[in-house]
């Protein structure tokens, strides 16, 4: 790895005690940050600190009702995006927005392709462009295959060339890692770190300490819409970070309480996916956390979606206390006890535009109906019971789903299916993408449905959060399950190794005993 250069000089970019409400909403009462040249710096704080209301004044979405903003020590006030990237800077977001139909090469030059002599777009050069940006960031990406179907880091490396074919000098990551295995994490830390070392001025955003510590140099904590703190990387511990970013001593992250662990709820036998996942055969028992562990691709969404009946089984069976689950029927799986909390909560688990307490009270609304009428005070009624036990923090039950934060926007989502009082809680990526205050409120509250007897399958991959919270692992490789582990058992190695096998290792010893 090469030596990161020194930042120094003025700040690229900086703000100065930015203001910005919505109505009597305040999202930021003193936003302050510093991004200089040949620098990585990190942003972090819960969600509703105000980290990405800061982002969109950056990226000329929203416009700052008081405070400074300069760019190279000029004032500067972004009406548009299209003069935030004029002026240099780019906004890589977790999950970007291609033209699926358009080709990598015609995405990275949308609206400004080069033309020829005669007017016409010049196709050839445009191509050895997109050639040339990718060999400078070190990654292969055929640039005439269509944005249909890549994955989402190479739809983020894509972004990011076309940054580079901007000359933009800052570069804006906006939990840019949430949805990318380790490989495809390391691959972008190269171009990140390659960026920075052109002299650009980086700013990346995560709730991933680990990834913090690894990439970045200098790192700002915000709370309540609130700066806190700036601080040299090496002169900052996680510990403090976390206190600084919630106002108190976090002291346990993995709440994990005991539970008597009663008979088998769920049983899966036998179950078939062709190319998908083979021959998945588990029992869950009543008050026990089932981690399932794996790496990005193992297949482990792909079973649970199958289990709630998402998505079709060639073969095998569910049962729930008994009773058979019939396949490709959520509704059945529901009437008999079964929740997923599915791992997209934005476009799986929520109606963005519906109100909060239409998306509580979603998969009970006809329990709710007399007569096949549902009334807003019904419905009110039910939503403000969940809301308030998972302490969702909205304005009213009224607000849009979509105006929360990620971790709002999960408890929404868990308060959903906790209505129904499930038998079986299937929960796909508790934590992903939100702050670690509500990370330990999350965990808290499934040790503490686990310990009233609730059967909860917890997929996530987040090693910690399976170790942390599993009382029994089971992983994952290539569509098969390639190890059971206690709770004793299940370390860091033991988890890794059986996730990072090739199937054909695992049946060899299968043979072998």
């Amino acid at each position: 790895m090469s030596i990161a250069p020194t930042p120094s000089g003025p700040p690229a970019l900086e703000l100065r005690h930015v203001e910005k409400a919505f109505g009597a909403v305040i999202a930021l009462r003193s936003g302050s940050l510093a991004l200089r040249k040949n620098s990585i710096h990190a942003l972090v704080g819960e969600n509703g600190a105000g980290k990405s209301t800061l982002v969109k004044i950056i990226a000329g979405l929203y416009q700052r009702d008081a405070g400074d903003f300069l760019l190279e020590g000029e004032s500067v006030d972004f009406k548009s995006t299209a003069e935030s990237k004029a002026a240099g800077i780019a906004v890589i977001y977790q999950e970007p927005t291609l033209f699926p139909d358009l080709s990598v090469t015609e995405n990275i030059f949308m609206g400004r392709q080069p033309t020829n002599r005669f007017g016409r777009i010049d196709r050839k050069a445009m191509r050895a462009e997109a050639v040339g940006l990718f060999q400078r960031l070190g990654v292969r990406i055929d640039p005439d295959r269509p944005a249909e179907g890549l994955s989402i880091a190479d739809q983020q490396i894509i972004e990011i060339a076309k940054a580079i074919s901007l000359d933009a000098s800052v570069l804006v990551m906006d939990e840019p890692t949430a949805a990318l295995s380790g490989v495809e994490v390391d691959r972008l830390f190269a171009v990140a770190r390659s960026l920075r070392d052109e002299g650009r001025a980086l700013l990346f955003i995560s709730h991933r300490f680990d990834e913090v510590f690894d990439l970045c140099d200098t790192i700002t904590v915000m709370r309540d819409g609130d700066y806190i703190s700036t601080d040299p990387i090496a002169d900052s511990t996680v510990d403090e970070i976390v206190r600084r970013m919630v106002g108190r001593d976090v002291t346990d992250l993995f709440p994990k309480q005991d539970a008597v662990i009663g008979e088998p709820v769920l049983e899966v036998r036998g179950l078939n996916s062709a190319g998908v996942f083979h021959d998945i055969s588990f029992d869950l028992r009543a008050g026990e956390i089932l981690g399932l562990a794996g790496l990005v691709g193992a297949g482990r969404s792909e079973v649970v979606r199958a289990v709630f009946g998402v998505d079709p089984y060639q073969s095998g069976s569910v049962t729930i206390n008994g009773r058979r689950v019939p396949p490709n029927s959520p509704t059945a799986a529901m009437n008999l006890g079964l929740a997923l909390v599915p791992e997209d909560r934005r476009k799986q688990g929520l109606v963005l535009e519906s109100s909060v307490a239409r998306n509580t009270t979603m998969a009970i609304r006809r329990s709710l109906s007399k007569a096949g009428l549902l009334t807003s005070g019904a419905e009110n009624a039910a939503a403000r019971v969940w809301d308030a036990r998972l302490e969702v923090k909205t304005n009213a039950l009224d607000t849009e789903a979509g105006t929360l934060s990620g971790g709002n926007q999960q408890k929404v989502v868990l308060a959903k299916w906790l209505a129904t009082n499930p038998k079986v809680l299937i929960i796909d990526e508790p934590t992903r993408g939100i702050d670690v205050g509500t990370k330990a409120e999350v965990h808290r509250l499934l040790s503490e449905l686990a310990g009233q007897g609730m059967a909860i399958l917890m997929i996530s991959s987040e090693l910690p959060e399976v170790l942390g919270m599993a009382d029994r692992v089971l992983v994952m490789r290539e569509g098969r399950i390639t190890a059971e582990l206690s709770r004793d058992d299940a370390t860091a190695e033991t988890v890794m190794s059986a996730a990072t096998r090739t199937a054909a290792t695992t049946h060899a010893e299968e043979r072998a005993s």
